[in-house]
């Protein structure tokens, strides 16, 4: 059974912390130098950490078929 919005507080902050930290080096970098690839990363980690569902794994599991 897979826990929709079940992770916890360090998790959150975490991905909120990789959130700000690439985020941080978009910037740096300058946002016309990034390739738009490089958005989806922390976008997907600030989805992650608001609603407790991470993109990346649900993917995992759709591929693999683990639970």
């Amino acid at each position: 059974m897979l826990m929709l919005g079940k992770i916890d507080s360090s998790t959150r902050l975490f991905m909120i912390l990789m959130t700000v930290i690439m985020g941080l080096g978009i910037w740096l970098s300058g946002y016309n130098s990034v390739h738009w690839l490089l958005y989806i990363p922390p976008i997907a980690f600030l989805i992650a950490a608001i609603i407790g569902i991470c993109p990346g794994m649900l993917v995992s599991r759709l591929l693999l078929g683990k639970k």
